[in-house]
């Protein structure tokens, strides 16, 4: 049987990639007793002795965490920060051209960020196609539940007491260094990084990320895009929507609970903006690494993951 780690099964995303792999007969959970949790010694046999172990920590700790496996078959999948622009790690967005079979064929791999997840499911494709210059300067929105904050963040929303200014979506990331942002440019294969809006509000998941194109970024049409998105999502967790407008309206939380993304075009020629759906906590993070650890044994890489008909 496939022997599982999770180092940092604590936090958000560990806890969530537990509950998804729970009730998986064809997996042994590996745990380690609550004093032995942050013991070097003890992790480290762990990470050697299962099959594959998800990081889910911080960028710091990932790297330790890293440092400490020695075996050659064990698999590592980081949904940190760390290693997405590392030289010997795979990038874990198997929807991008090529990278399904350079996952399945992995043994470090490091998961896409949320926000990054909704952008390169929007850019990579197009520039991919031409329809995009790598030296195009592009922008890009992105609204968050407030538990892609992690534990911290979840308790300060959902405390009684919270500040009012919590009540109203609030911006963050204003430095424009906000640490997705090396692999949003390096995985689209653009020269520059994006101006970059990330924003959090007052619900718990889900994710709606928007680029906005105009003729200065692309000489392609709404329906050229859209083309491009019908032929490059054919498989995989990310869909292309037809018509996924909700009476003149978009949720970004219609997709929480689920493990699946949805990718739009909206407007005309000359405004247009594309759009992807998703869980922050899913294809985001937990359902993401589970897709990349499915890939690497072999496995139906929706196995265990919930998404839409």
């Amino acid at each position: 049987m496939t022997k599982i780690f999770i180092d940092g099964s604590a936090g958000t995303t560990g806890l969530r990639i537990r509950e998804r792999l729970a009730s998986r007969a064809d997996l042994e959970l590996l745990t380690l007793p609550e004093e032995l949790r942050k013991d070097p010694s003890a992790r480290a046999d762990a990470l050697n002795t299962a099959d594959v172990s998800f990081l889910c920590l911080p960028d710091a700790a990932a790297r330790e965490a890293a440092s400490l496996v020695s075996s050659p078959s064990a698999v590592i999948i980081d949904t940190s920060t760390a290693h997405r622009t590392a030289e010997g790690w795979t990038y874990g967005f198997p929807e991008l051209k090529g990278q399904r079979e350079k996952i399945a064929a992995s043994r470090r791999i490091a998961n896409p960020g949320c926000h990054a997840t909704g952008f390169i499911a929007l850019a990579a494709p197009l520039v991919q196609a031409g329809l995009l210059s790598p030296e195009a300067r592009l922008s890009c929105f992105s609204l968050t539940g407030y538990s892609g904050g992690g534990k911290k963040m979840i308790a300060e929303y959902e405390s009684a007491d919270r500040p009012s200014l919590y009540d109203a979506p609030r911006q963050y990331g204003l430095s424009q260094e906000h640490k997705h942002l090396p692999e949003m440019a390096k995985v689209c294969g653009l020269l520059h990084a994006p101006v970059f809006s990330p924003v959090v509000a007052p619900y718990y998941a889900g994710m709606e990320v928007t680029v906005p194109l105009t003729p200065a970024e692309t000489s392609a049409t709404p329906a050229q895009i859209r083309e491009v998105y019908r032929e490059y999502y054919r498989s995989g967790l990310i869909r292309f929507a037809e018509s996924p407008d909700e009476g003149g309206f978009l949720s970004a939380s219609a997709f929480r609970g689920r493990d699946d993304l949805e990718v739009a075009v909206f407007g005309n020629e000359e405004r247009m903006i594309l759009v992807s759906r998703f869980d922050n906590l899913g294809k985001g993070a937990s359902g993401a690494a589970i897709q990349n650890m499915n890939l690497v044994l072999g496995l139906d890489e929706a196995l265990g993951l919930v998404k839409g008909a």
